[in-house]
């Protein structure tokens, strides 16, 4: 896919108030600013070389979920501040992702939105869904990963080419202190005993943190 291309066609694969989600996280601290809830949507049209979650690509995988279910679940759940859309691609669901979108900010919930796609495409395609979810991001993070340009010295992303974009006031106070904010790997057992990383840092020192996970419980 050339740069400045975006398939529309991919957010009508499903219902338009269907999400198909890879991972739904009620709760983390490693997917933007402060305690937020985390949907990674399942399906990718970009796929970057070198992605860390090949997984996420397939538009078959995952699970399809109502939106209204959705926000029910982030509502009820924990005390946040906010809801972090990442993939896969948010922009390929992007009806969907933006209904849910409009819900919580109702709530006065914040939402960051991660996107493999420059700003500047989202704004000059003729999609709606596109349109409505920039106008209910709070934070926007674009640009696709680039293998080339690896660099984890800033919070919440890993190559030199990925730009923030603060669409609303809510966190415009961070533009000047991003650089002073760390990246953060966090690991989460499940009650199966299945390990579940989310986050950012360098290679080595997430195959380390999870070994060392591995070997607490031998």
């Amino acid at each position: 896919m050339h740069q400045g291309e975006i398939r529309l066609a991919v957010g009508r694969l499903t219902d338009r108030q269907t999400l198909r989600v890879h991972r739904f996280n009620p709760i983390t601290k490693s997917e933007g600013p402060g305690v937020r809830a985390c949907i990674q949507v399942q399906g990718c049209p970009i796929r970057c070389n070198g992605c860390g979650v090949p997984q996420t690509w397939s538009e078959r995988g995952g699970a399809l979920i109502e939106a209204s279910a959705l926000v029910d679940a982030i509502i009820l759940g924990p005390p946040i501040e906010g809801v972090t859309f990442l993939g896969g691609e948010p922009f390929a669901q992007a009806d969907a992702v933006a209904t849910i979108a409009e819900a919580v900010r109702l709530k006065g919930l914040s939402v960051v939105t991660f996107t493999g796609y420059l700003r500047e495409d989202l704004e000059n395609s003729a999609s709606s869904g596109f349109d409505r979810l920039l106008r209910a991001t709070d934070l926007l993070i674009d640009g696709p990963f680039d293998q080339a340009q690896l660099d984890f010295s800033r919070p919440w992303i890993g190559s030199r080419n990925q730009r923030y974009h603060f669409l609303s006031e809510r966190y415009a106070h961070l533009a000047n202190e991003i650089g002073n904010l760390p990246n953060r790997l966090e690991i989460k057992i499940g009650p199966n005993g299945n390990v579940i990383a989310g986050g950012l840092g360098p290679l080595d020192a997430s195959k380390e943190l999870l070994a060392a996970v591995a070997k607490s419980f031998r």
